[in-house]
């Protein structure tokens, strides 16, 4: 037996994008928020660093511009660029809005960051490393005050409901294990990225690729799902997910050294400590496999323990001072730049079906993303995507009929087996990594596909984490370049021929490009 509810908008995912569409969306109907957790938990409120935007009297929405397309290294879609940067300052605003402190000086002016690869002091932040926590804790009670939105927390979305080839709802699994079918006039994925599938990792334990994999098999496109970016700095411990040592300690000043004492990131680029984050993961990486540990070192930083609260906090667990001791920073597996293809408004392939934030390949960072350009592209889709869905009209849902049984669902997990996502880390981290190769992509592909073919043919967090690793392999796989974050070391040049998206899903059976767009007005 079916739960039925209809609805006018399903949002899947609660961090910003997610949180931010709801508020909006309810506007103009009702909207059901299912979240795999609870709400709130989610990437977004584990991001520390905050949200670039150009607001100073030297910077400009150009310059902002240029810096996220040259991070990009040729894959950014530059019309979205530009929609994006434009609208950074107004997202500013209105946060301000929904109740967010920004950190300000006394006066009231903004205090703006500076992280790597920009040119420019641009990163918006508040509660100095506690950016993301403080706009999921400013927005939830707007969601959860709101008479037009329905909440429903610790559900998990099994799968797509197609009709007449257009999303026509989702069908959700409660954790009392009552198979729920929701029905709407539009379905919009906000369910952040795919970390978890790495041995070491920033990401939130929700964070298994169910977005992708929910996308793929509903025939949608999927993009440059190769573009897993890797955090230089996760604070090296024994917790899982790591704890994340943002890119802005190194925009204060803190600097890397190697287990000799050794400054090394010069060795690596002329930017040093504050190259793009591809560049200073794969110089830690080298140092590491030199065998020389690595560690920042931010004694120079005054009143460390109030410019971020959090970090101080998670070295002092680990019985580190860091205005005494430095700091052992590992990379982990951070962001995925690719994923549904959408265009600025998060439309995607399939009909009433849009993706926001991480879920979504925008077009906005290429194959690398600039730093604090993430909540930037949540808070921005989920602004434009309101407005499309405002202009959609009801359509018949009555002869929508799932093809799988409830009694076949209702006994499924809602997370991936641990032993199974064990051993897709172990194989993510070791074959699919920061540095990679034709060979080891090879044996990780053909070790996933043997666990996926072992699967019963139903809808399952286990099938969603292969499905989604394979998507990763497959197109590094076709990749033989090395671009941004994928580093491939038997093709370590940069080849115009692969200045091009890599395109899986909907009517390709195998990976295949398609042209980055070069209109813009810059």
């Amino acid at each position: 037996m079916w739960n039925l509810i209809d609805t006018d908008y399903i949002v899947v995912g609660s961090g910003i994008a997610g949180l931010t569409l709801s508020v909006l969306a309810s506007q103009h109907g009702r909207v059901t928020l299912v979240t795999k957790g609870t709400i709130g938990e989610s990437n977004s409120n584990l991001a520390q660093g905050g949200i670039a935007a150009a607001l100073s009297q030297d910077d400009t929405p150009f310059l902002h511009g240029t810096d996220t397309l040259r991070t990009g290294q040729g894959l950014c879609e530059k019309q979205t660029v530009e929609s994006f940067v434009n609208l950074a300052p107004e997202v500013i605003f209105f946060l301000q809005q929904m109740g967010v402190q920004l950190d300000a000086d006394r006066d009231g002016t903004l205090l703006l960051g500076k992280e790597g690869a920009h040119s420019r002091n641009r990163i918006v932040h508040a509660g100095g490393d506690a950016t993301g926590r403080a706009i999921i804790e400013a927005l939830i009670p707007h969601v959860l005050s709101n008479q037009g939105i329905d909440v429903r927390e610790n559900t998990f979305v099994a799968e797509l409901v197609m009709q007449d080839g257009e999303c026509a709802g989702v069908i959700g699994i409660d954790s009392a294990g009552h198979v729920l079918l929701i029905r709407a006039k539009a379905v919009i994925l906000a369910t952040g990225g795919l970390g978890q599938l790495y041995k070491y990792t920033t990401n939130s334990i929700g964070s298994t690729g169910d977005g992708y994999a929910l996308a793929y098999r509903a025939g949608a496109v999927l993009r440059d799902m190769e573009f897993i970016q890797f955090h230089p700095t996760a604070l090296k411990t024994n917790a899982h997910p790591l704890p994340l040592v943002s890119e802005a300690v190194r925009g204060e000043g803190a600097i890397l050294v190697n287990s000799d004492g050794t400054r090394f990131m010069r060795d690596y680029h002329e930017w040093g400590d504050l190259a793009s984050r591809d560049v200073v993961s794969r110089g830690i990486y080298a140092e590491m496999k030199a065998r020389r540990d690595v560690y920042l070192d931010a004694r120079s930083i005054v009143k460390f323990s109030e410019r971020f609260p959090t970090i101080f906090d998670s070295c002092r667990k680990m019985g580190l001072d860091p205005s005494a001791d430095l700091i052992p920073v590992v990379p982990a597996a951070h962001y995925t730049m690719g994923g549904i293809q959408t265009n600025d408004s998060g439309v995607t392939s399939v009909p009433r079906l849009f993706a926001i934030g991480e879920a979504a390949s925008s077009g906005f960072h290429g194959a690398n993303r600039l730093a604090s350009n993430s909540l930037l592209e949540g808070l921005v889709m989920a602004r434009r995507t309101v407005k499309a869905l405002a202009g959609l009209t009801q359509h018949s849902l009555k002869k929508v009929k799932p093809s799988f049984l409830p009694a076949e669902l209702g006994k499924m997990n809602t997370f991936p087996s641990r032993n199974l996502l064990q051993k897709v880390q172990e194989v993510m981290w070791t074959h699919a990594g920061i540095v990679r190769d034709g060979k080891r992509l090879n044996l990780a592909l053909n070790q996933l596909q043997a666990w996926h073919d072992e699967l019963p043919d139903l809808p399952s967090p286990d099938r969603n984490l292969l499905t989604s690793a394979l998507l990763v392999v497959r197109a590094a796989i076709w990749r033989q370049e090395s671009r941004g974050a994928h580093f491939r070391e038997d093709y370590p040049e940069t080849v115009s021929d692969y200045q091009t998206h890599s395109i899986q899903g909907g009517n390709h059976e195998s990976v295949t490009r398609t042209p980055v767009s070069a209109a813009s007005a810059y």
